[in-house]
């Protein structure tokens, strides 16, 4: 009797104490680039962060664990997989003054499933050397017969040169988006191949002058030894739509449809989008802080200015399907 009575009194007093306080998060981000955010929300709050860093597969992989997954909240680099990550329903919706305030409406769901944390721009890596400031000024110039042989970029499958695609069908349709990947293809000076930063190795090796790339590696390039004298061989320029802006992509956060701690999970995001915070992971990622009271790094900064494209994420996400169906109608990659 006393040993069922001490387990009685021992179970009731478990299931009074509060949860561990922590958050579990499934990573699309590296996790060298979200550490800062995690060291500084933990000494804030107290609250420990796990980070499960993933190649690929995260909605699947939280479709597969179903109510079982560990997962709290989710970091993706690309709007394409939390919009992914929505249709499969193992997202939910987030109620919260402080993100809607942070996070300006172009950068979140319409319905609150995510929000963007930083922004970086799909600009033109160009030749010091071989091309004036200013000689070109749209996406839609690349297709220009001047550049015939002197264009690089990754495969026009991957999901950055698939969201620009998706957002020239959106500026101008698919019969013109096609023709333009066309004319796109006509001037590459090789295969595409590699990913962005091999663009500009190219252009510092002579083998072509511009080519399609993202902001933040500029930054990555500098930090690193043997990559930096490709980035100083290049200057960014920020092309725009003819009818539009700059197209830009985001990084952003969402909270998992079977979140155990999420009490924790939303103090941090919330965390995630304040002016500190955007401060410290646009910094460490080279990227743009989505929040206009944070301001980027000097060394983005010195980069320039640049008008963002005001074309919903979402409808871009909608469209990259189509976009994808283009690009292999071309055979870009052939």
């Amino acid at each position: 009797m006393e040993t069922k009575l001490g387990l009685a009194a021992a179970l009731t007093l478990a299931t009074a104490l509060p949860a561990l306080a922590e958050v579990n998060i499934y990573s699309y981000r590296q996790p060298e680039l979200i550490q800062p955010l995690v060291d500084a929300f933990t000494a804030e709050t107290g609250i420990e962060v796990n980070i499960a860093f993933l190649n690929q597969g995260l909605t699947e992989r939280l479709l597969a664990e179903g109510t079982r997954t560990p997962a709290d909240v989710i970091l993706t680099a690309d709007v394409q997989h939390l919009a992914e990550a929505v249709e499969a329903g193992v997202t939910q919706p987030v109620e919260s003054d402080v993100l809607t305030a942070n996070v300006p409406e172009g950068f979140r769901d319409p319905d609150n499933q995510w929000f963007g944390l930083t922004s970086r721009a799909r600009i033109v890596y160009a030749s010091r050397d071989r091309v004036r400031p200013g000689e070109i000024t749209s996406y839609e110039d690349l297709v220009d017969p001047k550049w015939a042989g002197r264009i690089c970029t990754r495969s026009g499958t991957h999901a950055y040169n698939t969201a620009l695609t998706a957002a020239m069908i959106a500026h101008h349709g698919e019969d013109y988006t096609k023709e333009w990947l066309t004319g796109l293809k006509a001037n590459l000076a090789m295969k595409p191949q590699g990913n962005d930063r091999a663009q500009v190795k190219s252009i510092w090796a002579g083998e072509c002058d511009i080519s399609l790339g993202n902001t933040y590696y500029m930054g990555e390039m500098l930090e690193d030894d043997e990559q930096r004298q490709w980035a100083e061989a290049v200057r960014i320029e920020f092309p725009a739509f003819e009818d539009g802006g700059t197209h830009v992509n985001i990084s952003g956060v969402a909270m998992t449809a079977h979140a155990k701690h999420p009490e924790d999970a939303l103090k941090f995001m919330e965390f995630l989008t304040s002016p500190e915070a955007q401060a410290i992971y646009a910094a460490a990622n080279h990227e743009y802080p989505v929040s206009p009271t944070a301001a980027p790094s000097d060394l983005v900064a010195s980069w320039g200015s640049f008008t963002p494209d005001n074309t919903d994420l979402m409808d871009l996400a909608g469209l990259r399907g189509t976009a994808l169906k283009l690009v292999q109608e071309v055979d870009f990659d052939g």
